[in-house]
């Protein structure tokens, strides 16, 4: 009988300790998740994002379309790199801590989905409403609920990190964790699932925003001039200049010959 006490007793502390330790595991995933969200918040409003005049200058003759076609390419291919790079990372001999290489891709690729999604929303004729801040978090919003905004309806814009979209936010950073795992496998298949996964997610998230942003789309000719300067950082603080308004006919200087 005693020596089934014993027993009991060991099976019971390590039961304990299985316990604590899956608390504390649980404690740091969620405290790293956390981490990589406050990253990614801090990091958007600084993210350069071209307004629709220099995507137009940048892509001359193209329509909407035919932009988004180009950016959503480009943020692919940045978001491939970013995957291969981690990926190759694991192959090392002594290869750098992985938690944190996972985050330094998340965080990357975030800013390049960002981006996208911000320019995708100027070609659109769909720029979020308000200083560039409060765009910043709409657009960071529409990352994490992948899902276009709609500048029309106020509930669509968060004006400020809510406790509804910090938890979206932290979900969608989960949810990459779990997804980009694969690139830590060895012998450089890592890198070629990263780089693939990495491809797929970022077109996916694109059509899911275009198909939210087509049904809303304001045509270019409706638009009023753009204000924004080229590659203005979303991290610039305060309000756009107004549009300046049109120019009437300008009255004739008076030149020499005029003087009395």
């Amino acid at each position: 009988m005693d020596g089934a006490h014993v027993e009991r007793g060991r099976a019971a502390s390590l039961a304990a300790a299985l316990g604590r330790g899956v608390r504390q595991g649980g404690d740091r995933a969620r405290a790293g998740v956390y981490a990589v969200a406050d990253r990614i918040v801090a990091n958007a409003p600084r993210i350069p994002v071209r307004d629709l005049a220099t995507l137009r200058r940048q892509f001359p003759g193209l329509g909407p379309e035919e932009i988004a076609d180009k950016l959503v390419a480009g943020a692919a291919n940045g978001t491939s790199t970013v995957g291969a790079g981690v990926g190759a990372a694991a192959m090392l001999p002594t290869p750098p801590a992985m938690p944190t290489e996972l985050a330094a891709e998340i965080v990357g690729v975030a800013s390049i989905e960002f981006k996208l999604i911000a320019e995708l929303h100027e070609v659109y004729g769909l720029r979020a409403p308000g200083a560039v801040r409060q765009r910043a978090t709409a657009y960071l919003s529409s990352w994490a609920e992948e899902r276009g905004i709609d500048p029309t309806v106020p509930g669509s814009v968060n004006a400020a990190l809510n406790v509804r979209m910090k938890r979206e936010l932290r979900q969608q950073v989960l949810r990459r964790s779990f997804r980009n795992l694969p690139v830590l496998a060895p012998f450089m298949v890592g890198a070629a699932v990263g780089a693939s996964m990495n491809r797929r997610d970022t077109k996916r998230l694109a059509r899911k925003i275009r198909r939210d942003l087509r049904a809303r789309q304001v045509p270019w000719e409706a638009l009023p001039p753009s204000p924004g300067a080229s590659g203005e950082p979303l991290g610039a603080t305060g309000e756009l200049p107004p549009p300046r308004p049109p120019r009437g006919p300008q009255s004739p200087q008076p030149g020499p010959q005029d003087a009395p």
